[in-house]
């Protein structure tokens, strides 16, 4: 899952960055206001971890104009701001949550799972289609009961293919999703990690419709 961080903080962004990715998320840092807007405005993430004391363009102000713009994207502000007015504020802009630095980073990833899972209509944290299950937070999956090994870049494919079953991605949507900024990405990577699931789940886990994408059926059997 791929995460939008805006921290002015060097020290911190970088731990929170580091930290994220240890949580399975792909995570691009930006260091001021009007960077995050910019990249919102051209980039897809499942999630976004703001500030609001930003260079540039304020934290709150980045919220109400990604907010105005119908952009529903999960928004948690992380802030040394603890005054109630602030929360309240922040919440009101249009926040899904609303946590205090310093934060533990186990909480921080579980608000942001939770808030990627309320987004996509998920209630339970176990990811099920068919006999597939997948757990993000154990970092486990399995198949008609059996676990099956997966990579990193296998695991997050398959989360977001099982998050959208019965929907087709394209390769572009999969790449947005998949790879952050620092990422080297080889041209047939989807292909060769759509040819990786199938051959360690089953064959019929990923269907490709040529020219358009790639789908999980809804109906996995």
């Amino acid at each position: 899952m791929r995460a939008l961080l805006v921290e002015d903080d060097s020290l911190l962004g970088d731990g929170l960055r580091v930290g994220l990715k240890q949580a399975g998320f792909t995570a691009d840092w930006v260091q001021d206001g009007l960077s995050a807007q910019h990249a919102l405005e051209t980039e897809t993430f499942a999630a976004v971890v703001l500030d609001l004391g930003l260079p540039k363009l304020a934290g709150l102000d980045v919220l109400k104009r990604l907010r105005a713009a119908k952009n529903a994207v999960p928004v948690l502000i992380l802030t040394a701001r603890d005054a109630i007015d602030d929360r309240i504020a922040g919440l009101d802009a249009g926040a899904d949550d609303y946590l205090v630095k310093p934060c533990d980073l186990g909480e921080l990833a579980a608000r942001l799972r939770a808030l990627i899972r309320r987004a996509s209509g998920q209630a339970a944290p176990l990811v099920e289609v068919g006999p597939l299950a997948l757990d993000p937070v154990a970092h486990t999956v399995a198949y008609r009961g059996e676990p099956v090994e997966l990579s990193g870049k296998e695991f997050a494919l398959l989360h977001e293919f099982m998050r959208e079953a019965g929907r087709v991605l394209s390769k572009e949507q999969i790449i947005q999703r998949l790879y952050g900024w620092q990422d080297e990405i080889e041209s047939n990577a989807v292909e060769v990690h759509v040819h990786h699931l199938r051959r360690k789940i089953a064959p019929e886990v990923i269907v490709t419709l040529r020219g358009v994408g790639y789908l999980l059926p809804k109906e996995l059997i």
